[in-house]
């Protein structure tokens, strides 16, 4: 069934989802990115919805070019996932832990008051020379390094997540979603305005759609400051499960808890890769890698709980699968057809947050998960899927 070929662009865009389910702005959206002089090719994700720039559950291969704003401004965002040797029968107090993990990770716009110990943690490893490279980043963001420093290892807000699942063996998992933060935004939008007055993207479409081009010191200066913005990323995903765990260990002293290998993956990021035998600058927006035998996770939404999956490296896809479940409806539309009542009924049996400040993220937003997995059985295969018992959100 899938994929099949979006008609109206210049450039291949191959779609794992039907054509008249996906919302027209953002068809039309796909059109514009498969029309732009640049690209190889487009790949899209059953996930699929509007987006700024790009649409979100897309995959970009351009050869000599990336789009800033087709990447987005939450740069190296992702979800780090780690299975533990409690089992469901150990699970006690859940409340109480929800608290105390939110009393040690931040959470909304919230920063850490004192720097985390990482050597506690067992992250301090190259953190140094890491910030070290701060000065080195654009010169509008040097004023932001104590910010960036109190956010490294904090949630956010949106549909950003901490959640302590149980798989189908019953062991529990604990998993997180986030992403760079303000220093990500702050560094997003200062090369995307770079490159909407470059010369060459005067006659877009869509401006926000403007590329840096291989070879020009616009192009150097954002990848330099994109790698930089997803490691903070990925680090920052490391530092929060980090003291989750702490939390996890501390609460449930007695069971002696040890943790496995994480998963962490970014899900809005640029890689440089091989497609059909050509270096190409891949660029995945709500989309993950799913490389041949490669371990990664799919969220859904906080009652819908996650798959953790095996990438089949299917080249079709430019070796990709979707993100999560993806957004049915805005947050706006959310706002005004859901009440608190709604989403306590939606939620029932995970323990969270349920009041008005988080309705927009309510389970019915999303699309249906479980079709979103179905559609792509030829990009991953299932390891486990992870139940909900357990969210914190911004």
């Amino acid at each position: 069934m899938f994929p099949v070929e979006l008609p109206g662009t210049k450039h291949p865009v191959l779609m794992w989802a039907a054509e008249r389910e996906v919302e027209p702005a953002a068809l039309q959206q796909l059109r514009n990115i498969g029309s732009l002089p640049w690209v190889y090719g487009v790949r899209v994700m059953p996930d699929v919805h509007l987006g700024k720039g790009a649409t979100i559950g897309s995959v970009i291969a351009m050869p000599g070019a990336v789009s800033p704003a087709a990447v987005g401004v939450d740069l190296g965002c992702g979800v780090v996932g780690v299975k533990t040797s409690l089992t469901e029968r150990d699970l006690y107090g859940l409340h109480a832990l929800r608290r105390a993990i939110e009393s040690a990770v931040p959470v909304g716009s919230n920063s850490h008051r004192r720097e985390v110990d990482l050597k506690r943690l067992g992250l301090e490893s190259g953190m140094k020379t890491f910030w070290e490279g701060f000065k080195d980043l654009h010169a509008g963001v040097q004023k932001l390094r104590p910010r960036a420093l109190g956010q490294l290892g904090t949630l956010g807000s949106g549909n950003h997540f901490i959640e302590v699942c149980v798989d189908e063996a019953g062991f529990v998992w604990l998993t997180l979603h986030s992403g760079s933060r303000n220093i990500g935004k702050e560094l997003a939008e200062r090369h995307i305005e770079i490159a909407r007055r470059l010369p060459h993207n005067q006659a877009l479409a869509d401006r926000d759609l403007a590329v840096f081009l291989a070879d020009t010191p616009q192009m150097d200066a954002y990848r330099h400051d994109l790698w930089w913005a997803q490691e903070y990323a990925a680090r920052s995903r490391a530092v929060m499960m980090g003291l989750v765990k702490e939390q996890v260990s501390r609460h449930f002293a007695s069971a002696n808890v040890a943790y496995g290998q994480s998963i962490n993956i970014h899900h809005n990021y640029v890689a440089e890769e091989m497609i059909d035998g050509r270096r190409m600058l891949v660029t995945r927006k709500g989309a993950i890698r799913a490389g041949k035998s490669e371990l990664a996770l799919i969220p859904g939404s906080m009652g819908t709980g996650s798959y953790v999956v095996r990438g089949r490296g299917n080249e079709a896809s430019f070796q990709s699968a979707s993100h999560g479940a993806g957004r049915r409806m805005s947050r706006h539309a959310a706002l005004r057809t859901y009440t608190v009542a709604d989403l306590a009924a939606q939620t029932a049996g995970v323990e969270s947050r349920k009041d008005q400040g988080i309705v927009d993220e309510i389970p019915e937003a999303y699309k249906d998960l479980y079709a979103v997995i179905d559609a792509q059985k030829d990009l991953v295969d299932v390891v486990q899927h992870l139940r909900t018992v357990l969210c914190v959100k911004g």
